[in-house]
């Protein structure tokens, strides 16, 4: 989910869109198309990830909205990871799954040992026909990404219910920076690669952050209260 887009292949789009009058069907459909990433389309790869036990990480078509190195080719992490999104509303506990989606767990924590999440909005939430807090761009508009894209790691039985850690993104295989906190039970296509779960106190503070609304009063948009995230961590 780097975005949420304008089409079905498009759920998680770079760029907001303005907020319309809709049927609760009919904006199901549109946050979907909002779900979507920056990543790049340009190339392509199969839906496994990684092959063996190698990523790959294309550079994307546009230049990052950080100046940040491309992860390694073979993760280093195995098992499951606690980690810690700090962010100025409470910290998030989460626990990634290095086992199931390796190449997108090797590349958010590159991400985050090189500070790029550091002092970032957390910049679109959505509270009708889905449940979800988008985050990872630096710039805050929905169209940011690391400089480059990888594969999805998906094996068509994912689900979203509340808790669950997945990317977003502009289409098959386009995953870059942006992901997004599900905080409560959506339906979603199996499209987002699954790669955490947040704790319950932790999706609570999603939720609490979530029942102020947006900004502008709309089922999508940024969130009434700010939420930046301050640093991404570890228990190493």
């Amino acid at each position: 989910m780097d975005h949420l887009a304008q089409s079905h292949s498009h759920v998680l789009t770079r760029r907001p869109q303005p907020a319309v009058v809709l049927t609760l069907a009919a904006f199901a459909v549109l946050a979907l198309l909002l779900l979507s990433g920056c990543g790049s389309s340009d190339s392509e790869g199969d839906s496994s990830g990684s092959a063996a036990g190698t990523c790959s990480y294309p550079a994307d078509s546009q230049s990052g909205a950080k100046e940040v190195e491309a992860p390694a080719e073979e993760p280093e992490a195995k098992g499951t990871v606690d980690a810690t999104i700090a962010t100025n509303v409470g910290d998030l506990a989460v626990t990634l799954d290095a086992d199931r989606t390796p190449c997108t767990v090797n590349s958010f924590l590159s991400l985050a040992a090189q500070k790029y999440f550091d002092d970032t909005d957390c910049h679109r939430l959505t509270t009708e026909g889905i449940f979800v807090l988008q985050c990872g761009d630096p710039t805050g508009t929905g169209s940011g990404g690391p400089g480059y894209s990888f594969p999805d790691e998906l094996d068509g039985s994912e689900t979203y219910p509340a808790g669950t850690l997945a990317m977003a993104n502009s289409g098959p295989d386009t995953n870059g920076s942006q992901f997004f906190v599900v905080y409560d039970d959506s339906s979603l296509p199996p499209d987002y690669t699954v790669f955490g779960q947040l704790d319950e106190k932790s999706t609570k503070t999603v939720a609490d952050i979530a029942a102020k609304g947006t900004d502008s009063g709309a089922g999508d948009g940024a969130p009434k209260e700010k939420v930046t995230i301050t640093q991404v961590s570890t228990a190493d």
